[in-house]
């Protein structure tokens, strides 16, 4: 059976992600901070007849995400596709919102951290067999500010960006290797509770565009709107 990691999975998108992968046959490593949260998970997609386990890691320590990266290889036997959303938590100093006018290295830095150099240290954990196999899909996901920025997003959309850029560039690098990457650009407010205004989608009506650009190895990013 093949396998999908999830890095930072949850109950919105990564849980509907896990379902898109799952009933196409794949089994799905779940990986997150919070224990109970991925047993519930695990028990949700159990009850679908998906098989999931549970892989607890913090994206910020660099060496529990390689560890449980490794340890899903050695439960299902490799890792086929790699998926990464992790979603801020709270408290992380830092973790704020600021304008490009306003943004300050110390802003700056926790972002790139959170979502460019934890997908770094992701991919450098499943790339080699994937290249050794000659097989694999890297996908990555950041808000749609990472294309289109907004102010109040400043330093969250110059990360986003460049883990776009890298993305992209990754993908072109691997060209001819039989490992795709490609980047998701969400430019929706996911379920309810969103901004007056602003478009939002549900995390179903989105998670097919992952299996989507797994199987059209042509494309290196997507953008997803209402």
């Amino acid at each position: 059976m093949p396998t999908l990691a999830i890095v930072g999975a949850g109950p919105g998108m990564g849980l509907a992600i896990a379902r898109t992968f799952g009933s196409r046959g794949f089994d799905v490593a779940l990986i997150s901070r919070t224990k109970d949260k991925l047993r519930t998970l695990v028990d949700q997609l159990g009850q679908e007849g998906i098989t999931a386990a549970a892989f607890p890691a913090d994206v910020l320590d660099r060496a529990s995400l390689t560890d449980a990266l490794d340890t899903v290889k050695a439960r299902f036997g490799g890792i086929d596709v790699l998926e990464y959303s992790p979603a801020p938590h709270s408290p992380v100093p830092g973790l704020t919102l600021t304008a490009p006018s306003e943004a300050t290295v110390d802003d700056l830095q926790p972002q790139i951290e959170y979502v460019f150099y934890g997908a770094v240290a992701a991919t450098r954990a499943v790339l080699p067999a994937m290249r050794e196999a000659g097989a694999g899909t890297l996908l990555f996901t950041t808000g749609g500010g990472s294309v289109d920025p907004v102010p109040m997003l400043g330093n969250v959309n110059a990360a986003g960006a460049a883990l776009r850029n890298w993305v992209i560039n990754l993908n072109k690098e691997l060209t001819g290797s039989g490992v795709h990457a490609a980047h998701v650009a969400i430019n929706v407010w996911i379920g309810g509770g969103g901004p007056e205004g602003f478009p939002t989608a549900t995390s179903e009506e989105i998670a097919p565009l992952y299996w989507d650009l797994h199987e059209n190895r042509d494309r290196s990013e997507a953008v997803f709107n209402a």
